[in-house]
């Protein structure tokens, strides 16, 4: 993860200054979920990569995983396909990374207590991610399926950088409470937490709502915060946290501070009150996929793995 972390930071910083090449990503929509396209291309390292990703929220019925994906990584010279991964993986690692980038720039220093909004495979490595950049205490796992909450504890407590101290509590108030961290990783079309129950200080991670339609956090909440976004363009076409308080005349698309690479280059500052409200909202970037799988390729090749097969 924290290498993760590190390739993602760069490929953010590379996606503000204008180095990256990312068209906006198409989708296509079936009466039972959305896929995703998403290519881009880095200038700065030379990866070239597309990854298509589906989501079904119907698939754990079926037992599937609702998000499944696969990476494509081309040589930028040729044109032609060097290796083919699943990206259902490397989508939750590129997602909890980019969420370590945030949290390392945006929240407070001494941050202990983690409120985390979600129990499938992104709410795992979001947890790892900002207990790899910050020395959590404490994690409240609320899902409103208790039983995929403590399954969720029971596996992640201890794991890794992960305090001991995972429990997954029945409200969601009791999971914000004096909360300094808050990660949503959901697919719900509905606030998950209540903005007064936000302490000043927090800083928010809101990874799960990815469509004009879906809202994690309230418009209240967004209203008050410092918002950071992984792209400006993205977010105000798919992010349904920023859209909707916007077409409520709540917000207006300049209150969207700063892209994250912008901090990263330093155009601008990150937290600078000890009371600001921080919130990070992503929808997801080609450039993180191209970042995480290109370094993966790269280590692969380094120890020998894979399976090399003639096109």
């Amino acid at each position: 993860m924290r290498e993760a972390i590190a390739v993602v930071r760069r490929a953010f910083g590379q996606l503000s200054a204008g180095r990256a090449r990312v068209p906006v990503r198409s989708r296509v929509e079936t009466k039972d979920g959305v896929s995703l396209f998403m290519p881009a291309y880095l200038e700065e390292s030379g990866d070239l990569a597309v990854k298509i990703v589906s989501v079904y929220s119907g698939n754990p019925a079926l037992g599937l995983p609702t998000t499944s994906a696969i990476v494509v990584v081309l040589d930028a010279r040729t044109g032609r396909p060097v290796a083919i991964m699943d990206g259902t993986w490397l989508t939750a690692l590129r997602t909890g990374a980019a969420s370590g980038v945030a949290t390392e720039l945006l929240a407070l220093r001494d941050a202990g207590i983690v409120a985390l909004f979600g129990a499938g495979v992104q709410a795992r490595t979001q947890l790892e991610a900002v207990c790899t950049v910050r020395d959590v205490r404490e994690v409240r796992v609320y899902d409103p399926n208790l039983f995929k909450a403590e399954i969720l504890a029971q596996e992640m407590s201890g794991l890794g950088p992960i305090p001991s101290k995972v429990r997954p509590v029945n409200t969601p108030a009791e999971a914000v409470r004096d909360a300094e961290i808050i990660v949503t990783a959901t697919t719900s079309k509905t606030p998950v937490f209540n903005n007064k129950d936000v302490v000043v200080g927090a800083h928010i991670n809101a990874i799960g709502a990815y469509t004009p339609e879906m809202q994690e956090i309230d418009a209240e909440t967004v209203r008050r915060a410092k918002v950071i976004v992984d792209s400006r363009e993205a977010c105000l076409v798919e992010a349904g946290d920023l859209i909707i308080p916007i077409r409520q005349g709540l917000i207006s698309e300049a209150h969207i501070y700063a892209e994250i690479g912008e901090i990263i280059n330093g155009v601008k500052p990150g937290r600078e009150s000890p009371r600001e409200i921080t919130l990070f909202k992503s929808v997801g970037n080609a450039v993180q996929d191209v970042a995480v799988a290109s370094q993966v390729l790269r280590v692969a090749q380094e120890r020998g793995l894979g399976r090399m097969i003639d096109l």
